[in-house]
């Protein structure tokens, strides 16, 4: 283990931010990355499901485009809602009990959704799975920033999104397998038996956060436990209190207001609305090409088979680039995330005013373009947590997920009246993803500036308290109550 400075085991507190970050990347560390992989596979394969099942609906049911549409937009909905009240109870009870039932709920609602009959009753169903889904992202994005070493964490998030990206890319592939032989219905069971195993498979082996109980100020009996699967070698018998030094003071109160208040405190009243809106920004560019990227293509010439398969090996491929991408954000620092919307512009440019379209050139440049602004997408979603305290992450992450999902909902409507029925509105709808792009460059390169003063900040509170504890020595020992307004 590459321990950092000691942790005041004199008096028998630990610093439980200098000892996680001081840890190499451990078998612990890869048992949550792959649980929270796996939630976010399951997550993103029920969330899609109704994308390529709607087709075989819309013939049993004879929906109409404007059903169609409500059926698709009550999944988006749900997710606003949903991102918003998971992760404010995932900051009052905790990261598990949150992913443990929104897993389960979510599991139970895909399955019933094969038994539905009429539009209303899909609707609903995909309301209510959107909340479950919604609610299970900040959570686990939470988990994995709280566990991870020094260096690692935006990365881990990006890792997590891309099983979000895998099961949404699966489940047009289920559906391929088992629509045309049993039905649409079986979709849903099937993949609702397999999210409810998952389920199962959480309750045994999913851990809590160790941040979250000391920021939380939970018994040491409760936390050390967790702290030893960190590092089973390290001995913690000596240490009967924990602290998080790298945390100002935090209101202690659950009331959702202060939880929001915590968003807005310091350099974070920067840092937090530029977050909002480069999510907003890649979201909606992301968005746009998810719904009408098929109907944008076959627009400019190519078959819908060929459409399809540009669209989800571009997206895959793009979320697979944006772990290589925060491979240099993490080391470098959050500007670098700009590097991939940056690249991206010129070849949305290059379709939006026409300057490829009868050449060779038009499918890679397409495809590229593609790879491009899922990678940079990635990025973003990568910072949505890391610059806020323990107590209140899953809250900063779940509203910046909500931003997120006013953008999936705003995408399709503002797309569908101004970018389709035409050759000409189509490349409209490519210059303005450039747009998109670059206000994702501009929110970015201001967050970064701020984000250097906060780190700083941070650093300079850490270094006070070190020698503040140096000077107190074992003379003024410290219980976990006393520290708990350190959380």
């Amino acid at each position: 283990m590459g321990r950092g400075p000691e942790m005041r085991a004199a008096d028998g507190s630990l610093d439980v931010a200098k000892f996680l970050q001081g840890l190499n990347f451990t078998p612990f560390h890869r048992r949550i990355l792959i649980l929270s992989c796996l939630v976010t596979f399951f997550d993103g394969l029920d969330f899609s499901l109704i994308a390529y099942t709607l087709p075989y609906i819309r013939d049993e049911m004879s929906l109409n485009e404007a059903m169609m549409g409500n059926v698709s937009a009550a999944a988006f909905i749900g997710q606003m809602i949903g991102s918003l009240v998971g992760s404010y109870i995932a900051d009052v009870i905790g990261r598990r009990p949150v992913i443990l039932w929104c897993t389960v709920l979510s599991a139970v609602l895909t399955f019933v959704t094969g038994f539905a009959q009429t539009p209303e009753m899909l609707m609903l169903l995909r309301l209510l799975g959107g909340l479950t889904i919604g609610g299970l992202l900040a959570p686990a994005w939470s988990l994995n920033v709280e566990a991870m070493p020094a260096g690692k964490r935006a990365t881990a998030v990006t890792i997590v999104m891309l099983g979000f990206s895998t099961g949404a890319a699966a489940a047009g592939w289920i559906t391929n397998w088992i629509a045309p032989l049993l039905s649409w219905h079986y979709v849903f069971f099937v993949c609702g038996a397999l999210t409810l195993a998952l389920a199962v498979l959480l309750q045994f082996t999913l851990p809590e956060s160790a941040r979250w109980l000391v920021a939380k100020g939970r018994p040491a009996a409760t936390v050390m436990p967790l702290l030893s699967r960190f590092d089973p070698g390290t001995d913690l018998s000596r240490y009967h209190s924990f602290y998080l030094s790298d945390e100002r003071s935090s209101s202690k109160s659950d009331n959702p207001l202060n939880k929001i208040g915590e968003l807005f405190k310091g350099w974070l009243a920067y840092i937090t609305p530029l977050i909002w809106a480069a999510y907003f920004f890649s979201s909606f560019a992301i968005y746009l090409k998810s719904s009408f990227g098929v109907l944008f293509l076959e627009e400019l010439g190519l078959s819908v088979q060929s459409a399809t398969w540009i669209g989800s090996i571009g997206g895959l491929t793009g979320a697979i680039a944006g772990v290589a991408l925060l491979a240099l954000t993490e080391k470098r620092g959050p500007a670098w995330i700009t590097l991939a919307p940056a690249v991206a512009i010129p070849f949305l440019l290059l379709v939006g005013l026409g300057i490829i379209l009868d050449g060779a050139l038009f499918i890679p440049v397409i495809f590229i373009g593609s790879v491009l602004v899922g990678a940079g997408h990635a990025g973003v979603i990568s910072i949505t947590s890391v610059y806020y305290p323990s107590a209140a992450r899953a809250t900063g992450g779940g509203w910046a997920s909500f931003m997120a999902k006013f953008a999936a909902v705003a995408a399709p409507l503002v797309g569908a009246a101004l970018f389709l029925g035409s050759e000409q509105k189509v490349l409209h709808g490519y210059l303005f993803s450039a747009a998109c792009l670059a206000g994702i460059i501009v929110c970015i390169l201001a967050l970064s500036q701020f984000a250097k003063r906060l780190v700083a900040e941070r650093e300079a509170e850490q270094a006070l308290a070190d020698e503040r504890d140096e000077a107190d020595g074992a003379a003024h020992p410290i219980n976990l109550t006393a520290r708990e307004s350190q959380a």
